[in-house]
């Protein structure tokens, strides 16, 4: 017989705060933090303002081996350990599953090189571990003594969300009976923005900072760079509800699938993005029509939404007598967070979700397609109806692509 799996804690840094109170009072304030890059004209960024790794360490001598990204990770962990109440004891023998991203911040480590010389007497000897994808995942285990099975993923924009779903299987599977998954990123510095602007894949029209970044609008030209942090505590649901856990959601399905179609651009017609879907919902036991809330990809460029809406529409609303599932894009409200994107966005919408709130696709006036049930205003719900199961996408450069269906617990 194979475990049900459930999510006990959650902890995230988010441009949007890093409590379910200060996610909520954001959207319904509709205030995020998308501010000019100036590093580069018309670019963008949306930032985790006022982070400081200190106020969840202390005093740490590991810190400065930290990119930003795998920073947001460990603070995110430490969170999820203060918000799940698993006993101490049992951090020993818990599995750790980390989605991580490269880090592009090369320009300060290497802020003068000439004719290709990189050494100096100000780089740090170790230098080399704020490169290197396995560093989160080292810190973590060290700051809260975490020995089990392990794995740090690195499928770029769908890294995290793989992370999650690769420790839902080892809980299922009977491997673990707990796992800490999630990861964390930025590419809010002079190298990740000056690698994707070359790669032509961000906003860079200038105009309001705030009417950037809209997925799936007729006007979409690019995502913002955005940056955070989140990690899940998972655990099979009968060792939760012995030790009287409390219940945030069940992971109920997952699917992973690769285009071989191109080194960054999605395949138009989603084939394998579809069965990645489609593989989330046959292991969740549901059908298309079971599904309330879709969190898509969404990631604002031209490419990927006409995809993904495409794709939407083939496996969602090909009969019209189904029920139309709602449809968001935590992205227009937080950004690009790349290997950190599915972890942070189910992290929002849990927190979000919690209060009663959907947050909407921020900036879409003129939808590129007229099928899809879009959240546009933002939407609340009383005691009468709440979305239950939850579809997450997310695809990333390379051909990634994965899907996990989460259920809520009331």
């Amino acid at each position: 017989m194979r475990n049900r799996v459930v999510i006990t804690g959650a902890g995230y840094v988010t441009p949007l705060g890093s409590t379910p109170e200060e996610i909520t009072n954001t959207v319904r304030h509709n205030i995020p933090n998308f501010i000019p890059f100036h590093d580069f004209e018309g670019c963008f960024a949306c930032p985790v303002p006022d982070f400081s790794l200190t106020a969840s360490t202390g005093r740490w001598k590991n810190k400065k081996y930290l990119a930003r990204g795998a920073q947001f990770a460990l603070a995110a962990a430490i969170r999820a350990t203060e918000n799940c109440s698993l006993p101490v004891e049992e951090f020993a023998e818990a599995g750790l599953f980390t989605g991580a991203g490269p880090n592009f911040d090369i320009s300060s480590d290497f802020p003068n090189i000439k004719n290709g010389n990189l050494d100096s007497v100000e780089l740090a000897a170790l230098w080399m571990l704020r490169y290197l994808p396995n560093t989160a995942a080292s810190a973590i285990s060290q700051f809260l003594h975490i020995h089990g099975d392990n794995s740090t993923i690195g499928t770029a924009c769908s890294a995290s969300t793989q992370a999650i779903g690769e420790a839902f299987r080892k809980i299922k599977d009977g491997y673990l009976t707990v796992a800490f998954a999630g990861g964390g990123d930025s590419r809010i510095s002079h190298g990740g923005l000056l690698a994707y602007k070359k790669a032509q894949a961000i906003w860079n029209k200038g105009g309001d900072p705030d009417k950037a970044c809209r997925p799936f609008d007729e006007k979409r030209s690019g995502f913002v760079a955005g940056e955070g942090g989140a990690m899940f505590v998972l655990e099979s649901l009968e060792h939760a509800q012995k030790r009287g856990a409390h219940i945030l959601a069940e992971i109920c399905g997952y699917g992973a699938t690769m285009d071989a179609h191109s080194m960054t651009a999605p395949h138009p017609e989603a084939v394998h993005a579809e069965k990645a879907v489609r593989s989330a919902l046959t292991e969740a036991k549901l059908t298309p029509d079971d599904i309330d809330l879709i969190s898509a990809h969404g990631t604002s460029t031209p490419l990927n939404d006409r995809m993904e809406a495409n794709m939407i529409e083939r496996v969602f609303y090909a009969d019209t007598n189904n029920k139309r599932p709602y449809v968001t894009a935590v992205k227009s409200w937080i950004g690009h967070c790349t290997a950190a994107s599915g972890a942070v966005e189910l992290s929002i919408l849990l927190a979000s979700l919690s209060k009663g709130v959907v947050p909407p696709v921020r900036n879409l006036t003129t939808p590129c397609s007229g099928k899809i049930n879009f959240v546009t205003e933002r939407t609340e719900f009383s005691g009468t109806y709440m979305p239950t199961n939850i579809l997450l996408e997310n695809f990333g450069f390379g051909g990634q692509n994965s899907a996990l269906v989460v259920r809520l617990w009331s």
